[in-house]
C-alpha cells in the first residue's frame, strides 16, 4: 500500500465481511453475490471508478462484481493468484488450513508455526508481532484467526468447482484491462486454469512471480509491487 501511495495512487483497503475489523454476517452469508454487493456499495461512495486489486477470494469477488454490474464500476482489475477454475487440490489445502485449529492457539509462536507449515516458501520474519493483525484473543485467552469461521461452512458459500461457471460467465462482460499476478509455486493457479481464463478474457495479462506461492504479496512483496504498479501506471485513466 505504501508503495502505491508513493507512486501517486489514492488507496483504500477494504475489509470484506467477516474479515479484519468488519462485522461478521449474522446468518453466515459469505456468498459470492453478497461479497460483490458489498464491494459495489463501497464503490458507489467514490467519485471515480477505481482500479480493483484483489487476492484470492477478494479477486474472485472483484471479477464477479465487475462482470455482473449493469454499468462500468472499475477502470482496471488486478487478480492475485486466482482464476475462475482453480486447482481443486490446492483449494482443498487452503480450506484445510482455514479449518484447522478451531480452538485457536495458546501462543503466538503456535500460530507462526501453523503458517510456516502451510507456506514453506515464505521465510519466517525476524519478528512475530505482524501476525497479530490476523489474530484476535478470545475471552478464554486463546488466539484465533481474525475471520469468521462460518466463511468456510455451508450453505452460504460455493465450493471452488462451483465458482468456475459464474466467474467464467462474468468474464464475458469484463472489458477493462486485467492483470493476473500468480506465484510460480502456487498450488491454486495452474497453466490449464490460466489458459481457460485467457480464452474467456482475451485482454488478460499474466505476471508470474518466482519464489512465491499463493500468498504472492507476502512471499515476494517487491516483485508484487513492481508488477501491480507498472500495470496501474499504464492503465491510469483521466476519470
Amino acid at each position: 500500500m505504501h508503495q502505491l501511495v508513493s507512486h501517486g495512487f489514492y488507496v483504500l483497503s477494504i475489509d470484506a465481511r467477516g474479515h479484519g475489523d468488519s462485522d461478521w454476517s449474522p446468518d453466515g452469508n459469505y456468498s459470492l453475490e453478497s461479497m460483490a454487493a458489498d464491494l459495489r456499495a463501497v464503490i458507489a461512495t467514490l467519485a471515480t471508478r477505481p482500479a480493483l486489486v484483489g487476492a484470492s477470494m477478494g479477486g474472485a469477488t472483484a471479477l464477479y462484481a465487475v462482470g455482473t454490474s449493469q454499468q462500468s464500476i472499475a477502470s482496471a482489475l488486478v487478480l492475485v493468484d486466482i482464476v475462475p477454475r482453480v486447482d481443486p487440490e490446492g483449494a482443498a489445502r487452503i480450506l484445510r488450513f482455514m479449518g484447522a485449529n478451531p480452538d485457536g492457539f495458546s501462543t503466538l509462536e503456535e500460530a507462526v508455526a501453523a503458517v510456516a507449515d502451510y507456506n514453506p516458501y515464505r521465510p519466517r520474519p525476524p519478528g512475530q508481532s505482524g501476525l497479530m493483525k490476523n489474530l484476535r484473543r478470545g475471552t478464554d485467552g486463546r488466539l484465533r484467526w481474525h475471520w469468521d469461521p462460518k466463511i468456510i461452512r455451508r450453505p452460504h458459500r460455493l465450493e471452488p468447482p462451483e465458482l468456475a461457471e459464474p466467474l467464467l460467465a462474468a468474464c464475458g462482460h469484463v472489458s477493462i484491462p486485467t492483470l493476473l499476478v500468480r506465484g510460480r509455486q502456487s498450488d491454486v493457479v495452474d497453466e490449464a486454469g490460466i489458459e481457460e481464463f485467457r480464452d474467456h478474457l482475451p485482454q488478460l495479462e499474466v505476471v508470474t512471480v518466482a519464489g512465491a506461492g499463493h500468498m504472492v504479496a507476502g512471499d515476494r512483496n517487491d516483485a508484487f509491487n513492481s508488477a501491480v504498479i507498472g500495470f496501474l501506471q499504464r492503465c491510469r485513466s483521466p476519470d
